[in-house]
């Protein structure tokens, strides 16, 4: 995988922006080798650059994916699609915005039409364009705001898979997420107690066929 490690002193002097190398990357993700391997579960990296941290991650979920549904393409879109829909990040620069989003998709794109050549859908590499439009943001971590002349708070979709095909998204402001989690005492989601904590979405959708993402 081809890293990212090219900053100017103004950038490192204006914003503090450090590329982590490849090498940092993988050592970080040994450790927690058996989420980064986990086809569903969450990463968030709030100054997410590039996409380094990012683009291993994919790398290694696509992998998972590609082992186990490589013999159905159905099955190995509509996990490879929920792969990019578990990784998210935040990142005060829009090129680097849109340098991370163009290059996850890189990598999702790399893999698909490997495996599957000519066969690739369009509609699939949409679905993945759109879910990283809204899941790789234009941000401050620090005010938890967007960057624009009229910042909001951030807002990250959640995306839940629903009988089989559809996936159902939900919205969720980012600050009322760490908020509430302030009552850590209180497992996020969990089933394993009778006291949890449950956020209240700001806006829902109907479900979505995981191939109509883009035109849903």
């Amino acid at each position: 995988m081809i890293e990212s490690r090219i900053v100017s002193k103004q950038r490192i002097a204006d914003h503090g922006e450090v590329l982590t190398g490849h090498k940092e990357v993988t050592a970080m993700l040994d450790l927690v080798e058996h989420e980064a391997q986990r086809i569903d579960s969450r990463f968030l990296e709030p100054a997410c650059g590039d996409g380094n941290f990012l683009a291993e991650v994919l790398a290694r979920k696509l992998a998972v994916v590609e082992r186990r549904y490589c013999k159905s393409q159905l099955e190995y879109e509509r996990y490879a699609v929920l792969a990019v829909c578990s990784i998210y990040g935040i990142d005060i620069l829009p090129d680097n915005v849109q340098r991370c989003r163009a290059r996850l998709l890189g990598v999702f794109e790399e893999t698909y039409r490997r495996v599957f050549k000519s066969k690739a859908r369009e509609k699939c590499l949409d679905s993945v364009r759109h879910i990283l439009g809204l899941n790789i943001v234009w941000g401050d971590a620090l005010t938890l705001k967007t960057v624009s002349d009229k910042p909001t708070y951030i807002k990250f979709a959640e995306w839940s898979p629903i009988n089989g095909s559809l996936l159902k998204r939900r919205d969720f402001c980012f600050r009322e997420l760490l908020d509430r989690q302030s009552d850590r005492d209180l497992p996020l989601f969990s089933d394993l107690g009778d006291e949890v904590f449950v956020p209240t979405p700001e806006a829902e959708y109907p479900p979505v066929h995981f191939l109509e993402l883009a035109h849903g």
